[in-house]
């Protein structure tokens, strides 16, 4: 039994060191860096909107909010598969959606904390991107292993916590503002900056060099909910999170 466990622990380490895709990250990081920039456009579309006609954002928010949900399980599972060609359209179009249905918490965060609040958002995430592409491609097995298990607890945690925080504000009007908003930005921001990491180990090991796309885009969202979260916390800092 101790030379058959032993092997077992030789085979899974094998199996955790191993490069599924070697050139995954070589071929994700531009189609990354393009949704970032595509999501900008289209949150100042959305602010440019916004601004001259309220009333129709709120319809289109919505619209583009149920679209981007579909077409981001439609979008991944073409890209899964490898089919490229098919998927970048796909990864083009939600990321668009995705900065109009942004459009409005940067405007909160606007009015709230000033012009200020977002470009230290950005280059917060920015800065992360840089840290997490030097020090995520180096760590070790057992660290990535760990982290990448610490992270996944975190995000389970993070969405019961949302799910009280919406469903505690539906009932019980003023709940889920001030501190516990607070809590659930700064807590988002830390899980969000450990999945940086993460994303940079756990990559080339999970996507073949074919699913590069399917690996942008889980990058991707990681560090577009990092923006998201780090914009809440600014928020909530500024008292903007209140529900009075």
């Amino acid at each position: 039994m101790p030379a058959n466990s032993d092997f077992q622990q030789a085979i899974q380490a094998a199996q955790r060191s191993a490069l599924v895709g070697p050139n995954v990250l070589r071929k994700a990081l531009p189609v990354v860096g393009g949704g970032m920039v595509l999501t900008a456009a289209g949150v100042l579309g959305g602010m440019a909107l916004l601004a001259s006609s309220p009333a129709l954002f709120t319809p289109l928010f919505f619209v583009a909010l149920i679209g981007n949900f579909i077409l981001f399980f439609v979008a991944q599972n073409v890209a899964m598969k490898g089919n490229n060609s098919t998927a970048l359209p796909l990864l083009t179009t939600y990321s668009l959606l995705t900065g109009f249905t942004l459009s409005g918490l940067v405007v909160q965060a606007q009015l709230v904390a000033g012009a200020g609040a977002i470009a230290t958002a950005a280059i917060a995430t920015g800065i992360t991107f840089v840290l997490a592409s030097v020090f995520g491609r180096r760590m070790s097995d057992d660290v990535g292993q760990a982290l990448g298990g610490v992270v996944g607890l975190g995000v389970v945690g993070l969405l019961i916590a949302m799910v009280v925080q919406l469903v505690g504000g539906i009932f019980f009007p003023g709940f889920g503002g001030g501190g516990l908003e607070l809590m659930i930005a700064g807590f988002g921001t830390v899980i969000f900056i450990g999945a940086a990491f993460v994303d940079f180990y756990t990559m080339p090991r999970t996507y073949t060099d074919d699913q590069y796309l399917a690996g942008a885009l889980g990058m991707y969202l990681t560090y577009i909910n990092l923006f998201i979260f780090i914009l809440r916390l600014i928020i909530a800092i500024n008292g903007g999170g209140r529900r009075e």
